[in-house]
């Protein structure tokens, strides 16, 4: 099992939270990600401790392939981990996006698309985001409203609470608003097309770019009548959240131990703590503590896991 340093990025629109709840020490202020497992280039994650501690997340998978990723997964993707994983934390409104699927993203940029997943760790009062579309839309209504700056208004924009699921498949618009805090689940990919930032300036007082034209081809126009992804929560026992051809994530709100079997899984499992803490122990007896903001990577090699929550513990299971 694996930790890695978290790779902290200060952003004109980050807050405070990220720091604390990951229990870290650390001047940066602003922090608005932590990605906590990335193969982005120039954003490798770099194992923390262990025998493989300062090892790439690249330099990982080349050392122990199928072992790690599973073999499916390692003739896939090869030395690419396909998943990067972020914790969010925005104290002003982001932009209004979208990501095109993997075949524009590789016609034009030579990259995954970015099919994404938000699950809401926390809330400020009245936070809200915006996912998806609020009626029928049509492409040139879209281009319209860009250029005549209301394409706020043809977002479907709600209010959220902690446990909230948001589901963006690649060509879905989306924002998440201020006051939202939340851990985010996607394809390994840096492509984002920004629609609108309200005319907010960078650090040097410059109009931040926007991608209105390359968005068109690369937005779903489909209207759906509902963007959260509903489920029943329940205590100690898997309730899955999303599943699809990019991965699979589940929620574990423990009060007991439990058993997880891998033993017919042929991927990597992700564990992200998005509250409580626990102690995991795999099918070597190697244990490991995760707590509240850690995120802890189980090579497909494991047949099993045990989780043990301290008193309580929430873990995101994410694998492909």
């Amino acid at each position: 099992m694996y930790k890695f340093q978290p790779i902290l990025k200060p952003l004109i629109w980050g807050g405070e939270r990220i720091v604390s709840f990951k229990q870290m020490e650390s001047d940066l202020h602003g922090v608005g990600e932590s990605w906590e497992l990335s193969a982005v280039p120039g954003n490798l994650s770099v194992v923390s401790e262990g025998t493989d501690k300062g090892l790439t997340i690249v330099e990982l998978i080349d050392k122990y392939r199928d072992l790690l990723m599973g073999r499916d997964n390692y003739a896939r993707y090869g030395n690419t981990f396909p998943l990067l994983i972020k914790f969010i934390d925005a104290c002003q409104d982001l932009s209004v996006q979208v990501h095109p699927d993997d075949e524009l993203a590789m016609k034009r940029h030579n990259s995954f698309g970015k099919t994404e997943m938000w699950y809401v760790v926390e809330t400020a009062e009245n936070a809200h985001l915006s996912a998806g579309w609020s009626k029928e839309v049509t492409k040139e209504e879209y281009v319209k409203s860009v250029a005549d700056g209301t394409v706020e208004e043809l977002l479907n924009t709600v209010g959220t609470k902690p446990g909230d699921v948001f589901f963006l498949p690649a060509g879905r618009v989306h924002a998440l608003g201020a006051g939202c805090f939340i851990a985010e689940v996607q394809e390994t990919s840096n492509v984002t097309y920004r629609i609108y930032d309200y005319n907010r300036r960078d650090a040097e007082g410059n109009l931040r770019e926007l991608h209105t034209e390359e968005a068109v081809d690369a937005i779903d126009y489909t209207y759906e009548k509902e963007y959260k992804t509903q489920y029943t929560p329940c205590l100690n026992e898997p309730v899955q959240l999303v599943s699809c051809s990019h991965f699979t994530t589940s929620l574990y709100d423990l009060t007991e131990s439990m058993e997880c079997d891998y033993s017919e899984l042929d991927s990597f499992v992700i564990y992200i703590c998005v509250g409580g803490a626990a102690k995991l122990i795999d099918y070597n007896g190697v244990t490991m503590e995760i707590r509240a903001g850690e995120t802890v990577l189980v090579p497909a090699s494991a047949k099993s896991v045990a989780i043990q929550p301290e008193s309580g513990v929430k873990l995101m299971e994410v694998f492909v």
